[in-house]
This record gives C-alpha cells, structure tokens and sequence, in this order.
C-alpha cells in the first residue's frame, strides 16, 4: 500500500521540482473553486467559479514552533514541542513571520506593514501566506471532491475530532452507511507531517491546524483572484485539530479579525510572484471600548449555558436576555441531537419568541451558546441577523464537551461582519468550581 502511495504521489509531481529550501513546486492552471451545489454540508459562501492560478511554490509543512521562535524569538502556542504548527498566531504575526524569514535569506519580503495595514509587494521573491485560490488548488491537488484523499476522511488519515467524521450529523444514530467511521479525538496538535501527503506531496491540508491566507473573507468575485480590498475578517482554511470533518472539506472557508489569536489556526508559506504592482489592504480596526452599556445575550438547552451566563452577570451586573426558540426544542436528548443537525444542515432560522428592545443602547454583546456540531445553534444565528451589529463589540462564550469553539467563532464573524470580537470564554460543559475564577479572568482580560 505505501508503495502504491509514493508512486501516486510521484505520478502527480512529477512536473513539479522542489526549491533548494524543499518547497514544492506547484504547476499553475484552471480549476473549479468552492463546491457543488450537491455537496453535503456545503456553505452558501462556497459557489464554485472558475479560477486561474499562477504558478507558485508551497511549503510541504505547516510552520512548526521551532522555525517560529527561531525568528521571532516568541512562541505563542498553546501546546508546546519544535515539530508541533505554531498556532494561536495572528494574521499579522504571520505575515511578520514571513517578512522575517525572507530578510535571513538574503530575499525581498514580500510585505509593506505599517500597524494594521498591510500591503503585498507581488514583485517581490520573498515568503508570503498563499491566497484563498492557491491554497484551494494546491488542496485539491487535481481532486473535485470534498477530501483531497477522494473518500471521506477518517482520524488514521488527518488530525481532527475524529468522534465527528463527514456526514456524522445525519448518521449518528445508525452509522452503517458512514464511509469514515468515528475515530480516535487527540485533542491537541501532532507534529507536522504525521500523516500521508496529498498527490502534491502536501502534509496537512485537512486538519492539524487552520492555515491563515491572504484573503479578506466576502462573497467570492471571479474577478478578485486575491479577494477584496477591504474588510473586517480574513480567510484560514483547512480546519483544526478540534474540528468535525464537515468543517475540513477543500471548499469550506473559515474567517476572523487579523489580530485574533485562535488554538487552532496557524499557517504555511507560499512563494511565487503572482504579477508585479502593489495590492494594498486595510483591516478595519477593533472598536475602541466606550464603557458602554452591556447585555449578556444566551441560548441554552441544558442548562450549562445558563449557568455560565448568570455567573457572568453576577459579576458584571449587565442585563440578560435569554434567546428562545418558538418552538422549542425537544427535551429529549437523542431528539435535540437530530433538530440541531437538521437546522444547521437546512440553515434554518428559527423565529424567537421574544426581541430586545431598544437594542441600539447596547454597545457591548455578552454572547453565550453551547458548541452543537461544532457550531453555534441556529437560534443564535437568528439573532445575529435580526440586529444591526456595526460598531458594537461581542464577547463570546460558550459550553463544551471536548471540542472547545469548533467553528463557532467563524459562524459568527460571518453574520456580523461589522462587529468587533473579543477573545471567547470556552468552558467545558458546566465549569465545575473553577468557573467563577474563569470567568473572572476572562472578564478582566477584556477590560
């Protein structure tokens, strides 16, 4: 089998070479980018466009913690050892990165930083982070399905929750027609390279941690191969070592602020000018904390949220409102379980039985939600999208049993791009006696 393996992985570089620091050398041309409408679990942000990619060379690796604190002389990572990914890296921090490393080998960097604008030099012959288009291509590796690997993904093949392979949702309770089935959750990263390559020779595509690319997240435009020139979010792909296999498919796009740190999003290196001329971006800049009025807004089926939330308001003293479905869901467990994948696979949007008034006068939004199917609930996005959020800030929590955000934090970006997000609070299912100091170093961390 692994013979067959290394002759697969031959067949396809062979019209590719590898730079003298073993980066890949990867082919340009046409492909389809995003998915199919008949792909399962598919975004609406995924509409498949055609897309002409340059040629370019990529990093068989994620930068592991040992080339980081090399150059930067920091580690931000939140699990430690030299061929773990760095991660908890913002985009910034990465770009820096890149600009550092082109310096140390004599290379143009490929980015003009001045605070939180950035502009990329594509003349320049130094390391950069690969576009949304590059890194797709370079995924896919020839592939149209929703895995490079052209079957489902299983927790022997890439590092991610593997209790939660593709199409668990719906197969949960009888999972005979799972082609993956549940696997093995390490709930940390793994030294880079740990799995099979992809048929360019790439490791880690799918998993181990997100990778930040250059994009601003927006609707795709066939005519912006780079993305768009402005905006609050910027694109990481791939999915994370806590992620379902659903949130790890070639087309699924992944979003945050670019100073936001994440456990699970780190990055690769590109190199490869993709013409020459200056393209310039800047990121709109975090609201300024004003001091004023917050309310803390929840939904919770458990009671764990709740619990968190009340704990949140005794020590802040805010306003609470709880979200509430009309109708409820089930009280039965195995029940709740099927309407919450049923909603997220439909993208519902419940209606809510009761409004905030007057919701102008909060400037500040306590946002608490259990982590179901490693996203939020869909009464939630219901409330993301009923409110205008532009200039306020959200602070997230939420409850867990294992898989910390998962992909919550992107859904939520998505729905309000005009917001500012804080660093979350995740606290595994009720926080036990730890969850006061939690919360209170989190709220102070915050301030």
């Amino acid at each position: 089998m692994r013979v067959l393996l290394i002759l697969a992985i031959f067949a396809m570089t062979a019209q590719c070479a590898f730079a003298d620091d073993g980066f890949v050398f990867v082919k340009g041309g046409k492909f389809l980018m995003g998915s199919p409408e008949s792909e399962n679990w598919r975004s609406s942000d995924e509409t498949q466009h055609e897309v002409t990619v340059k040629d370019f060379w990529i990093s068989p690796y994620e930068v592991t913690q040992s080339e980081y604190s090399r150059l930067m002389h920091d580690n931000p990572s939140s699990f430690r050892g030299d061929s773990l990914p760095v991660e908890s890296v913002t985009w910034l921090e990465a770009v820096k990165f890149c600009n550092a490393k082109s310096d140390s080998e004599g290379l143009t960097p490929a980015y003009k930083i001045d605070g939180a604008k950035v502009m990329w030099d594509l003349a320049a012959d130094g390391y950069r982070l690969p576009t949304e288009s590059e890194w797709e291509y370079a995924c896919r590796a020839g592939t149209s399905t929703p895995f490079n690997l052209e079957h489902s993904i299983d927790a022997d093949e890439a590092n991610f929750y593997g209790h939660y392979p593709y199409e668990i949702e719906e197969n949960y309770f009888s999972q005979s027609k799972l082609t993956a089935k549940p696997g093995i959750y390490r709930g940390e990263t793994v030294n880079v390279g740990s799995f099979a390559p992809n048929k360019l020779g790439l490791y880690d595509m799918h998993g181990n941690v997100g990778e930040w690319c250059w994009d601003i997240y927006a609707a795709y435009d066939a005519s912006l191969p780079t993305g768009p020139e402005s905006g609050t979010r910027r694109v990481n792909r791939g999915g994370g070592w806590n992620d379902f296999a659903k949130n790890m498919r070639s087309a699924y796009r992944a979003a945050a602020p670019q100073e936001r740190r994440l456990y699970n999003v780190g990055f690769r290196l590109v190199r490869g000018a993709a013409g020459t001329g200056i393209i310039a971006s800047q990121a709109v800049q975090e609201a300024a904390k004003s001091g004023g009025k917050a309310i803390i807004v929840f939904f919770t089926w458990s009671g764990n949220t709740q619990g968190i939330a009340y704990e949140i308001q005794k020590q802040t003293g805010a306003e609470i409102f709880e979200l509430v479905p009309e109708p409820a869901y089930s009280e039965n467990y195995n029940t709740v379980l099927r309407e919450a994948q049923r909603d997220q696979h439909r993208q519902a949007r419940p209606k809510l039985k009761h409004n905030i008034e007057n919701f102008g006068q909060y400037d500040v939004i306590i946002l608490g939600f259990p982590n179901w199917w490693a996203s939020i609930p869909m009464p939630v996005a219901s409330f993301l999208e009923e409110y205008d959020f532009t200039g306020k800030t959200i602070m997230p929590f939420c409850s867990h049993g294992g898989g910390r955000f998962g992909q919550t934090l992107t859904a939520i970006a998505k729905l309000a791009p005009k917001a500012n997000i804080t660093e979350g609070l995740s606290v595994h299912y009720s926080g036990g006696g730890r969850l006061k100091d939690d919360v209170a170093k989190w709220l102070a961390n915050n301030r």
